[in-house]
């Protein structure tokens, strides 16, 4: 290793592919150091990126990016890359207001050819990019980079089933840093890999295949048989043969003489779909990520000496916590209560629940699809189960909620968490839709928390829900710090509550955003609006009598949601209309999430330029009311 750093000579990956072999571990070591300072000052997504740090680095120097193309799968080991293509200046502003994404962005770079943030994509596209590329005669290479967890969903099989059945040259990584899949990775097993991937066999193998040909059809399809299961006695990889994949590995992916050998191969191959199995180590080269449990998967800002991060001083429990404890107290009441997760017990809370009820906890794998008909199943059983998915994950579900859960009207009750804003991690992972995506289906109860306390109770009003599927959302982060009851009681179904009377204007909230319209509800007194507030609890079934007694007791409805256009408002206007209500000059308007994919920023920030804080509410009831003598009042900071 030389004094000079040699990152600071990397502008592109143009300037890394000028190197020799021999410097590209000092690179990995100084993109590897690089990675850890920038994450300790942003926070994110740690561990994936410097377990594929070595990979990045020879990914770039052996392919002709962004003529060929990588596809990083989910795109949370991305940030090296970031780094090696064009934006280390801006690695500080990494899933900050107008800063990097956390995930590759298409908008972002040309180095990123597709966006991601959900796992389990990029085998679909690459094949996508590889067929466009052969329709247009071009001969660039396609890379899609995919980890062990990723495999778990059952899109990367449709398309390695699909493109196993193709002759369009597609390569893909397989990134296994945790299922332990592979043999033990050693010198023997690397030379198979560069030796099956190189030249010399691949040209035999043709040869052989040619020969084979001259032979009667029996002893054609034995001579292939053979010739795929000697080869998989000695490396693995029988499963992705039989989907239609030339297989190479294991090898090690932190060894650089193990893997510029095989890519090298792989690039200038003229075989169909190849996979590489490739063994590396999440959170690789940095003592504090290897040692943590979940290999620091994600985390908040942290000093780099120590790894300790710097969490703010919680003044409420998160309503994730909220959720889990509240579970946790109904199973022990009800032994039928079983909680189901997609790989995210911690992020869910139902870590929590495992460690009560290991025997009643099942994490299915990134695998939402099979999560919600598994739910179905244990329904039609007599169990109570929870499932417990991110907002933004269970769209992923959407067939089957609709056709194995509501159209059988079976009682799964689904927890959705990261509900509305989600702040750093941006648009691909934003709650934005589930209302109106559930509450569209016939015979679906849909409930919002106002807070941590409304949320115990609709736990257990889940739980005492038995003829239809239900759902209860609430937002990632801190609760407003109410005390929590000791046990939850379950709600009246399809029944709001008011908060504060007034005569003049009424403003109807669903979920968090309560508190914002509490203290719109103030200002408004305090400037002679004289203003009622109202917690809708349920986006369905609507209650309808308390829409009906505020549309008719008020000058100005306005509701107010955490969700996309469609949603509450939406269903409070249908009925409104329906029943004449708007007749009589009645002014409604509705706030919802801004009809766009908004970027990263802190969720206050990004819920004040929605409109959804107190100051834009108060400002539309003022629009509505055209009053224009308060346009010039004092209003909101």
């Amino acid at each position: 290793m030389t004094n000079t750093p040699l990152l600071d000579t990397i502008k592109t990956p143009d300037f890394l592919r000028a190197l020799s072999d021999e410097q590209l571990p000092q690179v990995a070591d100084e993109l590897r150091a690089e990675t850890v300072s920038a994450v300790s000052v942003t926070g994110g997504h740690l561990g994936a990126g410097l377990g594929v740090v070595e990979l990045t680095v020879a990914l770039h120097h052996v392919f002709n990016t962004p003529d060929d193309r990588v596809l990083w799968d989910v795109g949370h080991q991305a940030y090296p890359h970031k780094i090696l293509t064009g934006r280390r200046d801006r690695i500080r502003s990494l899933r900050q207001a107008d800063g990097l994404s956390g995930f590759t962005k298409r908008g972002e770079s040309a180095y990123d050819p597709f966006g991601a943030g959900h796992s389990s994509t990029s085998i679909s596209a690459g094949l996508g990019m590889a067929v466009a590329r052969d329709l247009d005669g071009r001969k660039n290479n396609v890379i899609a980079v995919i980890g062990d967890g990723a495999m778990s969903a059952g899109m990367a099989y449709e398309a390695m089933n699909n493109a196993g059945s193709m002759d369009s040259r597609l390569i893909v990584i397989l990134n296994d840093n945790d299922m332990s899949i592979a043999p033990p990775v050693g010198a023997m097993s690397a030379y198979l890999a560069r030796l099956i991937s190189g030249g010399t066999y691949r040209s035999f193998r043709s040869f052989a295949k040619q020969l084979s040909k001259k032979l009667p059809k029996f002893f054609q399809e034995k001579a292939q048989r053979a010739e795929e299961y000697t080869r998989a006695f000695w490396t693995g990889g029988t499963m992705f043969e039989e989907l239609g994949f030339y297989y190479v590995g294991p090898i090690d992916g932190h060894n650089f003489d193990h893997l510029l050998p095989v890519l090298r191969n792989v690039r200038d191959s003229t075989e169909g779909p190849i996979l590489i199995h490739v063994v590396t180590k999440k959170g690789k080269g940095y003592a504090p990520a290897e040692n943590s449990d979940d290999k620091n998967h994600a985390v908040a800002r942290f000093d780099v000496i120590t790894g300790a991060q710097s969490k703010p001083i919680a003044n409420a429990p998160s309503y994730t916590k909220v959720f889990a404890n509240a579970l946790v107290k109904e199973a022990e009441k009800d032994s039928k209560i079983v909680a189901v997760t997609a790989a995210m017990p911690s992020g869910t809370g139902l870590d929590v629940f495992e460690k009560a009820y290991p025997n009643r906890s099942f994490d299915v794998g990134i695998a939402e699809q099979h999560a919600v008909t598994f739910a179905a199943g244990l329904a039609t059983e007599g169990y109570k189960p929870f499932v417990a998915i991110y907002s933004t994950f269970l769209q992923r579900a959407y067939d089957q909620i609709v056709h194995d859960v509501a159209v059988q009207k079976l009682p799964v009750r689904f927890a959705i968490d990261r509900a509305g804003f989600v702040g750093a991690d941006g648009p691909t992972h934003a709650g934005s839709f589930d209302i109106t995506y559930l509450a569209t289906l016939p015979g679906f109860v849909v409930m919002a928390p106002a807070d941590e306390a409304e949320l115990v109770h609709m736990v257990a009003t889940a739980r005492s829900i038995d003829d239809c599927p239900c759902a209860f959302r609430y937002p990632r982060g801190e609760g407003v710090g109410v005390e929590l009851p000791e046990v939850g009681v379950p709600l009246e179904i399809g029944k709001g509550r008011i908060i504060c009377e007034g005569k003049s204007v009424a403003i109807l909230s669903l979920g968090t955003r309560l508190q914002e319209c509490i203290k719109t509800a103030e200002d408004l007194n305090a400037h002679g609006l004289s203003t009622t507030v109202a917690d809708a609890r349920f986006a369905k079934p609507l209650d309808e009598e308390l829409v009906r007694q505020l549309a008719l007791d008020h000058e100005v409805l306005v509701t107010v949601e955490e969700g996309s256009v469609g949603g509450f408002g939406s269903h409070v206007l249908n009925f409104l209309a329906n029943e004449g209500l708007l007749d009589a000059g009645l002014k409604v308007r509705s706030l919802t999430l801004p009809d766009e994919f908004t970027d990263h920023n802190k969720p206050d920030v990004m819920y004040e330029q929605a409109g959804l804080a107190a100051a834009g509410i108060f400002d539309t009831v003022l629009s509505a009311l055209a009053r224009v003598e308060l346009d010039k009042a004092p209003k909101l900071a």
